[in-house]
């Protein structure tokens, strides 16, 4: 049998909490109607006999304390809401636990943005990471030893696992039962809660704004005009020269401040218009591409594909009504 905790956080997000138990309890009674014995015994684990979420909207009683809990197998750590400098704070008596219970033999599995409680940590230092791709920039400027692989749905480090941002924490869960339990029962679970079993990223869901919560007022700026000029040919040398800084000044300011270099930025900026107008009209993929500031249909193609893991056309027919 194995001992899964599910933590009951402060300013955690009560669904994910109850779907991660509702799915073992229902993998359990799967099994057991195939024949083959359960194999998860879930808790529901916190600080308290009694946690209240969302302003009293919501209470939870848990199933254990953490004192109470000396040995676990696996440690399911749920997203929460708010400002996470804040949830992190409130959550500190977590981070020892999960540490001594890793030390000890535990696998822990964050769900969504529950990678900052389990980065807080230190174990996911110099190991991937994945969390909601709104939270990157936040989370790499916090975590800078975590490599962040952008985009990704799961990561499995060696009893680490991570997930991407909102319900791909789903995906992260059925991984759990297909490395726990058999491959027929996976797909069955993906199958009962409508899940797609083999989704690796998060890319057509990404929205592009640029990280704007820095203190550099130039590179700020340099950012507005960029977005409001990026169908024009822009080149590192106008740019630097506009804002009276050498190209190696301001490459180095404007990757400091955003995480991007100017290209990456840029490109991502006509992407991201590139988008909303294949989501809003019936225009042609050429009129789009040139209307971005692309000339090349290839290279259109290509880098569209490369920030939204598919291609023009698929986004069109999946977004465009």
């Amino acid at each position: 049998m194995k001992r899964v905790s599910i933590l009951t956080t402060n300013q955690s997000i009560i669904a994910a909490i109850g779907n991660s138990r509702y799915m073992f309890t229902k993998v359990n009674e799967w099994l057991e109607g195939s024949g083959r014995p359960a194999v998860f015994e879930t808790k529901l684990v916190g600080q308290t006999r009694e946690i209240i979420l969302d302003k009293g909207m919501y209470s939870i009683k848990t199933d254990a304390l953490l004192s109470e809990v000396h040995e676990t197998d696996l440690i399911i750590i749920p997203p929460m809401t708010g400002e996470m400098e804040t949830a992190i704070e409130k959550n500190k008596e977590y981070i020892q636990w999960i540490k001594k219970q890793y030390e000890k033999g535990a696998e822990v599995a964050s769900l969504c943005v529950g990678a900052f409680i389990l980065a807080e940590t230190g174990l996911l230092d110099g190991k991937e990471c994945s969390t909601h791709w709104n939270t990157q920039y936040e989370f790499k400027r916090k975590f800078p030893k975590v490599n962040l692989i952008d985009y990704k749905i799961i990561t499995d480090n060696k009893g680490l696992y991570t997930s991407g941002g909102a319900n791909s924490y789903w995906n992260l869960l059925i991984y759990l039962v297909q490395k726990f339990t058999f491959r027929d029962i996976a797909l069955y679970t993906a199958k009962y809660f409508e899940i797609e079993i083999d989704r690796d990223n998060q890319l057509p869901f990404v929205f592009f704004e640029g990280y704007k919560r820095h203190a550099d007022e130039t590179i700020l700026d340099a950012q507005m005009y960029i977005e409001q000029h990026f169908t024009e040919k822009l080149t590192i040398e106008f740019l630097s020269e506009k804002y009276a800084l050498s190209t190696r000044s301001f490459q180095r300011r404007f990757k400091q401040a955003t995480q991007e270099t100017v290209y990456k930025y840029l490109q991502k900026v006509r992407i991201e218009a590139a988008k909303k107008l294949l989501e809003s009209g019936s225009f042609q993929i050429d009129e789009i591409m040139y209307d971005v500031g692309y000339n090349d249909p290839q290279a259109f193609r290509e880098v569209f594909k490369k920030n939204t893991g598919i291609t023009p056309i698929a986004y069109r027919k999946r977004y465009n009504s």
